[in-house]
This record gives C-alpha cells, sequence and structure tokens, in this order.
C-alpha cells in the first residue's frame, strides 16, 4: 500500500482544515517545499498536493506551488482542487502534476471528466470520490449532491476510472480513525465490468495512528493519505520509512 502524505495549500501555505471547515484553518508550515523535502528525506515517494484556494475558486490557483516541489523534489505527486477546464488540467501537468483528482467536475459536468479520462488515460486522472453519509459532496464540500457514492464510483468505472480518492468528511481532520466498513464495503462492491481490473481505492481522512494502516492494507486499500496525523505527530515520519521499507 502506498504512503501519500498530504499538503493542503491556501495562500501558498501549509494548513489543515477539520471536516472541510476553511472556519478552522490550521497553518502548519509557511513553506510547503519544505514539508515536502521532509517526506522525501524519510523515503516517501507520493504526495497528495491539495489547491484549497483552487477548490473554491474553481480554477486552479497555487500552481506554482506544484511547480516549486514539482521541480525541488523526486515526489510523484498528485494534485487536486478546482480543476474544472482543460487549461487547469494543462497547466497542472505542466507544472508537474503526475495526476490529477477531479471531484465536483466528475459530478457537475461528467463529460468533461470523461474526456480527460480518454485523452490522459487512467493512470492520470483520479475520481475523487468525497463522501458524507454516502452521499457525494462537492465545491470544496460546501455543497452535497444528490449522487451516492457506490453507484457513483460504480459508474466510472464502467468508463474506464480504476483510482478512487475516497474522503469520508465525517473523518477528515478528525484523527478519530478512517472508515474501515465503508471502505471494505466499496472494495467489495466496486469492480470495473470494463476489466477484471478491481478498484484501487485510496483511503482518506481520519487517519490517526499508525496502527491502522495495516489494516487498511490488509482490506486491499492500493493506497492511503496522511495529513493531520503528521502533522500533530500521532504517526511519525521514522514510522512511515520503516513502513516502506519493510512492504
Amino acid at each position: 500500500m502506498r504512503i501519500i502524505p498530504a499538503i493542503d495549500i491556501i495562500d501558498g501555505k501549509c494548513v489543515r482544515l477539520s471536516k472541510g471547515d476553511y472556519n478552522t484553518k490550521k497553518i502548519y508550515n509557511e513553506n510547503p517545499l519544505e514539508i515536502a523535502k521532509q517526506y522525501e528525506a524519510h523515503g516517501i515517494e507520493y504526495l497528495h498536493l491539495v489547491d484549497l484556494d483552487g477548490a473554491k475558486a474553481s480554477h486552479i490557483v497555487n500552481h506554482k506551488v506544484l511547480e516549486t516541489i514539482a521541480t525541488k523534489t523526486n515526489l510523484k505527486i498528485d494534485f487536486g482542487g478546482g480543476l474544472k477546464t482543460d487549461n487547469d488540467l494543462r497547466i497542472a501537468f505542466e507544472s508537474g502534476a503526475k495526476q490529477i483528482t477531479g471531484g465536483s467536475i466528475a459530478v457537475k459536468k461528467p463529460e468533461v471528466f470523461e474526456s480527460w479520462l480518454s485523452k490522459y488515460g487512467s493512470d492520470k486522472i483520479i475520481l475523487g470520490a468525497d463522501a458524507n453519509n454516502e452521499k457525494i459532496a462537492i465545491s470544496g464540500w460546501l455543497e452535497e449532491s444528490d449522487e451516492e457514492l457506490i453507484p457513483f464510483v460504480q459508474n466510472y468505472m464502467s468508463k474506464g476510472v480504476s483510482y478512487v480518492i475516497c474522503t469520508d468528511i465525517a473523518k477528515d481532520g478528525m484523527l478519530q480513525g478512517p472508515s474501515f466498513d465503508l471502505y471494505k464495503k466499496m472494495l467489495n462492491e466496486c469492480h470495473s465490468e470494463r476489466s477484471e481490473e478491481s478498484l484501487k481505492l485510496i483511503a482518506s481522512g481520519g487517519i490517526s495512528k499508525f496502527d491502522e494502516l495495516p489494516k487498511l492494507a490488509e482490506l486491499g486499500c492500493e493506497g492511503t493519505i496522511i495529513g493531520k496525523a503528521i502533522y500533530e505527530n500521532k504517526i511519525s515520519l521514522k514510522q512511515l520509512e520503516e513502513y516502506i521499507l519493510n512492504n
């Protein structure tokens, strides 16, 4: 299972929110590159970079942060937050993103999201399926849609999606443990009709201690995103380094 630390950006700084609420913003570092280099120094290869300003503005904002981290580290970055147009995607990939995550766009403009899948392929386009009570949430989680999580994911898998990041919003930033039951249900029920390929599920939200990582791996999660638990020293970079070396 891949370990993917998260860096969330507002005004070019590393922040964390609780349950996606912008009013709960806590700044952890003024310099995202510094944090990214720490991750890389501990054997971490992947980074989940979220443009929270972009999510609010509905277009890419913090692409300079992406470009800085991409050019000054070897981290493989997946980038999300406010990507709405072909131009946003072009900027993200030109700025060094290896993958992008589309969330709201996949609900509001499925034809655009599907065109990205066709153009860039399923290895580059991740479906962001963030849910509250198993309903998809959009627009930086400021809106809940009528889409049911599992049918939504199944539908996109039939169109070629393989990578899905699922955040249970009720858990996000709360350090109360991830949604094991929800992920188990998704892994059991979401299969691609196009191929034998199963869902590459990336768990996100609520990770609070190291012991949860082997459990997520055992369920069959392809990756896990860890945010606040690292900043609050609930999980040390040393522990993650050892986990990566031993798995």
